[in-house]
């Protein structure tokens, strides 16, 4: 039975079916916020993000270039590769079917959101040495915390015909609580990312000085998120932010010693999830 569920587990994970769910739930937390209520039911909106993340996600996988040594999950890909076709299938289908129901803006955002994900794994940029957005380190942390803001804060207001100059604290507290994840998935990856030549933030700076950014990140949430509660005021969405500020450190701190993709997979984008599920069912 156990052999059942771990397998289970990295089938959630490792299709990225886990992130995508976390991405849809961080939605609806914005859409409580904009609506005073989450949306009852599974709109065409939370149907292009879930297609979205599987697609940008899986085909990422079937990309990238690891052993089973450093990384659980390239070995997960190796023997089940077929999981990840399926996935991108899957994905387009519902991608495309939930793209006839989206606004002309939503639109227009998508196709920026894509070029940028896909130029962050594939060599897109038109230069002389084929480049991905991914291999300028500064970029790359950037650039992932601010795609996961767009598709999970910005995408909800533009869907219901919200300004975003009215919400401009959701958009900043989804940043900074974006950002210390990725921060912490660079940590992880220093040796690798050394490898192929690619200088991220802690490669830079160094560990120490990159977990003290870290440290001020985190603070800059829970600053962020007083601010919004002055004025959207709701006793249970501070409460939340400040529980999932705290995880969120005592998840960094875990994966200091544990560094499997699972581990990152499950705990980190699992912060998400949990952000999510505080806000919408509190």
């Amino acid at each position: 039975m156990k052999g059942v569920f771990d397998k289970l587990i990295n089938w959630v994970l490792y299709t990225s079916l886990f992130a995508a769910s976390a991405a849809v739930g961080m939605c609806i937390s914005t859409e409580r916020l904009l609506l005073g209520v989450a949306p009852k039911g599974f709109t065409p909106l939370h149907m292009l993000i879930l297609s979205g993340v599987l697609i940008v996600y899986n085909t990422h996988f079937l990309l990238q270039k690891s052993t089973p040594e450093l990384s659980d999950r390239f070995g997960w890909s190796q023997n089940y590769r077929l999981w990840h076709y399926i996935s991108i299938i899957i994905g387009t289908g519902c991608l495309v079917f939930s793209l006839f129901r989206m606004p002309a803006i939503i639109l227009q955002t998508c196709i920026v959101l894509a070029v940028l994900s896909f130029a962050y794994s594939i060599p897109m940029l038109p230069l002389k040495e084929k480049k991905r957005l991914k291999d300028y380190g500064w970029i790359k942390i950037i650039l992932l915390a601010t795609v996961w803001t767009i598709v999970t804060a910005v995408l909800p207001m533009l869907y219901h015909n919200m300004l975003l100059a009215d919400y401009p604290f959701e958009i900043a507290i989804r940043f900074t609580l974006l950002l210390p994840l990725c921060l912490a998935f660079d940590i992880r990856d220093m040796q690798t990312d050394i490898n192929e030549g690619i200088y991220t933030v802690p490669n830079r700076i160094g560990v120490k000085n990159t977990y003290h950014v870290i440290d001020s990140i985190v603070l800059l949430f829970i600053v962020f998120s007083a601010i919004q509660y002055y004025r959207y005021p709701s006793a249970t969405r501070i409460v939340a932010e400040i529980i999932t500020a705290i995880v969120v450190k005592s998840v960094v701190v875990y994966t200091k010693t544990h560094r499997s993709d699972r581990a990152f997979l499950g705990l980190v984008d699992g912060v998400m999830l949990l952000y999510a599920i505080l806000i919408v069912f509190t």
